[in-house]
């Protein structure tokens, strides 16, 4: 009978080392699937005279292959990798919202500066003009299209976040009920092999959503927490996220991860504690990504709509009319607040814009700090009408009510500003080509004064341009009218400016110093003259609709060369208005390689620890068919040494008949 046990024992544990073998073979492609191996321990053998005689073989356990450590340490790598992956997709998509070439923003640009050169060569050609009104109108609809892009970009976002959210809500409901059964199964003594598994992949499938943090109970259920402390799945029970707008400042595009505790407020989770996933690398791209590349654009379309504006308003058009503004922009923005500060920004010097949004910060009473968020920069005030008074990267920050200490305001002065820009000018004849003002050297004139550029500047302003005064020849004695520049040779070689609204002139400024090629301004114009005068020499400067000039003004192209000496400007972080869209390029583009060089790096790190990790716990086919025979060669044994003792029973029976 000891034989006939011995080799049922060894036959039923041959037959579930071929049956854990068989079901490591059938799940050789099933995701998260850990290697079985059967332990077998050998039964406590019957003492006799003779010593212990061995009973045979028993199935102690059926051994789950895997690392505690490593799956930990690939399903965070994962994660790591997911928020890498899809911040950098997303990022190439930002990318060919700022492309080269003649279909980009760029090109248009500059083929509407470019074009102004026409007019400079033939101000009352109205084709050339109508060329200059259809290039603009070509640079505001390209920037109405990204900025529309920029929309499309931001809304496919969104609903990213929110299908990611749905898996994940289901990923914790499914969680917390495998977690049930495991607690159920650890009842009776033994891993449930197939449910922990089961609960590692569903992790691993969490992770590639928002990074979470294990920590195993006694009863074998496994807690997870996101965001550090926030805790997502305890035992059987789950908590639902969800995503919004920022609670501090709704409406303003920044969006937020929400968990939302069972009869408690929805708790607000900064996307930088999240660690990895992709809810993490969409909401950082979201949030600042994206904001850049609006504020890129925004600040690119006020600075360009803001100057060209200007000088169009500083000039004449072929009726002799101030021109009107060329482009439509908003004149102020107003803030978002988290308390009862109420206020606005408004845009006073394209040449300083910075590309960022901003935050003031109330302190103490009225007083607080404005916060470049694009840097930190902080710039201190110490009450609302102290802050009117500040120019702060070309902006102007208006508190109609303040905050509170604590409170915060959120100004995006250029989030939206490209959206609506539109071309205002149609008529050929509305641009304003022509200066307000003329020059004429004296016939006199002994020396070798030259004209190198006449313009209106507006500056400083107040009080901005002031035209020279009309020639009245009726009065007596005869007013010549402009303003004269009368120059002593020297040395040093000076100029005395001289007002002919009078009769006699009167002198506004004596004795200024002249320094050939350096540029003379005064009441809103400026004149650069060349060469060196002798004593006597003077230069007029008159006003272009004075009638004694007649139509003069319609030949003159001074306010054209102007507008287009304005793709000299600096304007965009020291880049000109020419190159501004090179440097928004390459400020993006630099993004983007830098996303693309750590998700390349993050899905070297994932792979090589999963590899690590399947390592330990795949199933080799090659290794799991040699078990098979070895258990098949087994089994046989086992079946034959059982036909043996079956034999020998018989005989003994058959000879105790006898």
């Amino acid at each position: 009978m000891s034989l006939l046990n011995v080799g049922s024992r060894a036959l039923l544990a041959n037959q579930v080392a071929l049956q854990t073998a068989g079901h490591n073979i059938a799940n050789v492609n099933t995701p998260g699937y850990s290697r079985q191996t059967v332990v077998l321990q050998t039964v406590q053998g019957q003492f006799t005279g003779g010593g212990y005689i061995g009973q045979g073989v028993d199935v102690q356990t059926i051994l789950r292959n895997q690392s505690e450590l490593l799956t930990r340490q690939a399903a965070q790598a994962g994660s790591v990798q997911a928020s890498d992956s899809v911040r950098a997709e997303r990022l190439r998509q930002l990318q060919e919202v700022f492309s080269g070439g003649t279909a980009g923003l760029g090109a248009a640009i500059n083929d509407m500066m470019n074009a102004l050169s026409d007019v400079v060569n033939s101000p009352t050609d109205i084709t050339a003009r109508n060329v200059v009104l259809t290039r603009m109108d070509e640079t505001a609809a390209r920037m109405r299209s990204s900025a529309e892009r920029l929309n499309e970009i931001q809304y496919t976002v969104t609903e990213q976040l929110q299908s990611s959210i749905t898996a994940v809500n289901s990923l914790a409901t499914q969680i917390a009920a495998v977690n049930e059964q495991i607690a159920r199964a650890k009842g009776n003594g033994q891993s449930p092999n197939d449910l922990l598994d089961q609960r590692d992949q569903l992790i691993r499938d969490m992770n590639q959503y928002v990074q979470v943090t294990q920590i195993p109970a006694d009863d074998g259920t496994v807690g997870l927490f996101v965001g550090g402390s926030q805790p997502l799945v305890l035992g059987n029970t789950a908590t639902q996220l969800s995503i919004g707008d920022a609670s501090a400042f709704p409406g303003s595009g920044q969006l937020k991860l929400f968990f939302n505790r069972p009869g408690a407020p929805a708790f607000e989770i900064d996307e930088n504690v999240l660690g990895g996933g992709s809810v993490s690398g969409l909401l950082r791209f979201n949030n600042t990504d994206l904001a850049e590349g609006r504020n890129l654009l925004g600040r690119m379309a006020m600075g360009i709509g803001m100057v060209m504006n200007k000088q169009q308003q500083l000039g004449l058009t072929l009726d002799g009319q101030v021109g009107k503004p060329l482009f439509g922009l908003p004149t102020s923005m107003p803030g978002s607040t988290n308390g009862a500060g109420v206020g606005n920004v408004t845009f006073t010097d394209a040449t300083n814009f910075s590309a960022s949004d901003y935050e003031i910060r109330f302190t103490t009473g009225t007083a607080g700090q404005v916060v470049r968020l694009s840097d930190g920069q902080a710039t201190a005030f110490t009450s609302a009408a102290n802050l009117a008074t500040l120019q702060i990267d070309g902006l102007q920050f208006n508190l109609t009510t303040p905050g509170v200490p604590g409170e915060r305001m959120l100004f995006k002065p250029f989030s939206t500003a490209a959206a609506n820009v539109q071309s205002l000018v149609y008529s050929p004849r509305d641009l304003a080509a022509a200066n307000p003002v003329n020059a004429a050297m004296g016939t006199s004139n002994g020396g070798t004064l030259q004209l190198g550029s006449l313009k209106a500047t507006g500056e400083p302003n107040p009080p901005g341009l002031v035209l020279p005064p009309n020639a009245n020849p009726a009065a007596l004695p005869p007013i010549l009218g402009g303003v004269q520049l009368r120059f002593n040779a020297g040395p040093p070689t000076t100029y005395d400016v001289l007002d002919r609204g009078t009769a006699p002139p009167t002198t506004v400024a004596a004795a200024q110093p002249y320094v050939p090629g350096a540029p003379i301004s005064v009441n809103g114009w400026q004149i650069t003259l060349k060469g060196s005068p002798k004593s006597g020499d003077t230069v007029v400067i008159g006003n272009a609709l004075d009638p004694q000039y007649g139509d003069a003004y319609t030949r003159n192209a001074g306010n054209a060369t102007a507008l287009l000496g304005l793709r000299d400007v600096k304007m965009f972080d020291e880049s000109t208005l020419s190159d501004g869209y090179a440097s928004a390029i390459a400020q993006v583009g630099t993004r983007t390689q830098s996303a693309l060089f750590a998700a390349k790096l993050s899905d070297t790190l994932a792979s090589n620890l999963e590899r690590d990790r399947t390592a330990v716990s795949g199933v080799n086919l090659d290794e799991e068919a040699a078990r098979l025979i070895q258990y098949q060669q087994a089994y046989q044994a086992s079946a034959k040494m059982i036909q043996i003792a079956q034999n020998i029973f018989d005989s003994l029976i058959q000879g105790l008949g006898r």
